[in-house]
């Protein structure tokens, strides 16, 4: 017995472990791309935009999630700072569900262990899912209570409890007072210094990227973006590993009714966000998750359904409360629930009516795979893993600077040992050549701060 247990064990992590494997490069490259969009793109901006309760505000809400983070944590956060900073209640409900099933490396990673099918269903069904939500929001949205909760936010962000840099809540050991007066607090060290650094910086995107200082950005903002994620992430690998292992068959034969017909497909869609509801894993982490039910023979609605909903698991629910109550959650939770059982219903009906349901029956289950093999994951994973090392080393180069300067085109902390240049009697440093010839074809753009790091700024690094 203590044999056979051992064994299905190892079996499970076996499978757990070569999921991750196989989906590596995926994850590492589509944050990546998410880093480089949430350095580059203005929340302030989109927030504007999405002020209007419009068809064009909510393409460009779509267009923003799609573009940017991909764990659901984060999707919240960002969600609430553009809806405290005006979005409609559509739009910022929409950039949600965009940032959490548009983008790249849950398409990735959804046609690697899922296959192409499942990947239409995820981008059309995106789609449909924000249609559907938008039309039952515009019916149903409480605007008096949400109006409230709103100026509530407002109220906190000024009295600087949250993270200006990435939306999530503030600690008063990375904090930080203004020229204003105005006291602001940071969730990381990380952050406090991005803030630093655009106060600092004058520098195009374009030229920050040719400088320490913008690929410092992107590194800290990588390294954010695995902080929110890494545990959702390895969490549904592992899990699916042993459900794989050892759920058995009558289990998932007793939770998702058999058979055809309408009945059951909608039986099947409502149990399997029920399913991601109370599984605790969201995010990526989901994907493969997906995998053990859709060996388990359930339906490809209740499958589709369950990616779907990971905006709505019991710690995202929780945040939710925190952010906006307990009225605002149950709203919230409410046209969730009901939009992903309704498309993972209609996604069914639609492929099944198209021939192009995937066949259970074809291809190696997850135990008969081989993970780790001489092939091109394995060279991705090789190249992906160099990025990543990359990106993070210049985090910590960034971040453990002892410079006495601020590049004042990046706003990368610097000392006077590299590339300077004088203007008006100053002289700047710089982290780069790139950023000292940045520079000087327009010394008047860049010289308005100090290029002095203040002792206080000096005394909190240290």
């Amino acid at each position: 017995m203590a044999a056979v247990l051992i064994e299905g064990v190892l079996e499970s992590l076996r499978i757990g472990f070569g999921f991750l494997w196989t989906a590596a490069w995926a994850i590492i490259m589509g944050l990546i791309i998410t880093s480089l969009v949430q350095v580059y793109v203005s929340k302030e901006r989109m927030a504007r935009i999405l002020g209007e309760s419009s068809l064009s505000s909510l393409a460009k809400a779509t267009a923003f999630g799609a573009a940017s983070s991909g764990c659901s944590f984060g999707a919240v956060a960002i969600g609430k700072g553009l809806f405290a900073k005006g979005a409609h209640a559509v739009n910022f409900l929409a950039f949600m569900f965009a940032s959490t099933n548009l983008i790249v490396e849950l398409g990735l990673m959804i046609l690697i262990l899922l296959g192409w099918e499942f990947l239409v269903a995820e981008l059309l069904g995106g789609l449909v899912l924000i249609a559907v939500m938008a039309l039952i929001v515009r019916v149903t949205l409480p605007e008096a209570l949400f109006d409230d909760v709103r100026a509530e936010l407002e109220r906190r962000d000024h009295g600087g409890m949250t993270d200006p840099t990435c939306g999530m809540e503030g600690t008063d050991e990375h904090a930080v007072v203004t020229d204003g007066g105005e006291t602001l607090t940071f969730c990381s060290e990380g952050c406090l210094e991005t803030y630093r650094q655009r106060a600092a910086s004058g520098g195009a995107w374009h030229d920050e990227l040719r400088s320490w200082g913008g690929w410092y950005k992107i590194g800290n903002q990588y390294r954010k973006e695995w902080s929110m994620i890494w545990k959702d992430v390895v969490a549904g690998f592992l899990v699916s590993g042993f459900v794989i292992v050892f759920v058995p068959q009558r289990v998932w034969n007793a939770l998702f009714v058999q058979g055809d017909g309408i009945l059951v497909t909608a039986e099947n869609a409502i149990m399997g966000v029920a399913i991601a509801v109370i599984s605790f894993v969201g995010s990526m982490g989901n994907v493969p998750f997906a995998v053990a039910l859709w060996g388990g023979g359930i339906s490809f609605a209740g499958v589709i359904a369950f990616v779907y909903a990971d905006l709505i698991t019991i710690p995202v629910l929780n945040v939710y409360r925190k952010y906006y109550g307990w009225k605002v959650m149950l709203y919230i939770f409410t046209v969730f629930f009901v939009t992903m059982a309704f498309t993972g219903f209609l996604m069914e009906l639609l492929f099944d009516a198209l021939g192009i349901v995937p066949n259970l029956a074809g291809g190696e289950t997850a135990t008969e795979q081989t993970y780790f093999e001489l092939n091109y994951t394995f060279y991705l994973n090789l190249v992906a893993f160099a990025l990543s090392g990359f990106l993070l080393y210049v985090y910590r180069r960034g971040l453990g600077s002892p410079g006495r300067y601020r590049d004042p085109v990046c706003g990368m902390r610097t000392d006077d040992d590299g590339p300077s240049a004088t203007y008006d009697g100053d002289t700047y440093y710089f982290c780069s050549t790139a950023c000292e010839r940045t520079f000087e074809e327009a010394p008047a753009d860049f010289a308005s701060a100090s290029p002095r790091v203040s002792e206080t700024e000096d005394h909190e690094h240290h």
